[in-house]
């Protein structure tokens, strides 16, 4: 039951977003910017958890994510100087992220542990 509210939840902010991106694409960047997945995310963990411990680690390794995950939108960016287009800026925005993975991971560890 919990998989299935957590499942309902999410997708119906995620299926607003994309509506409201067609209607008014800057308003939906905003909303999408916002830490709603977190907003989601920690109370529907620390409920089926149960524990406060980890759900502030949660929250810890979240806030260190953040500026962090804002490399996959570099590449966007740099689009039009690096004559880039979509496909290739989002390709080297994924790329991006498995090193701020590493990145972030040693943070967390080194503030964290």
């Amino acid at each position: 039951m919990t998989l299935a509210l957590n499942v309902l939840v999410s997708a119906l902010v995620i299926g607003f977003a994309s509506w409201l991106s067609g209607r008014l694409p800057a308003l939906a960047g905003f909303f999408v910017a916002l830490p709603l997945a977190t907003m989601l995310v920690l109370p529907l963990s620390f409920r089926e958890h149960g524990s406060e411990e980890s759900t502030l680690l949660l929250a810890r390794s979240i806030f260190v994510a953040i500026p962090i995950s804002l490399t996959f939108f570099l590449p966007f960016l740099l689009a039009e100087r690096w004559s880039l287009g979509f496909w290739q800026a989002y390709a080297m925005g994924c790329a991006a992220l498995p090193l701020g993975f590493l990145l972030h991971r040693a943070v967390v560890r080194a503030l964290f542990s």
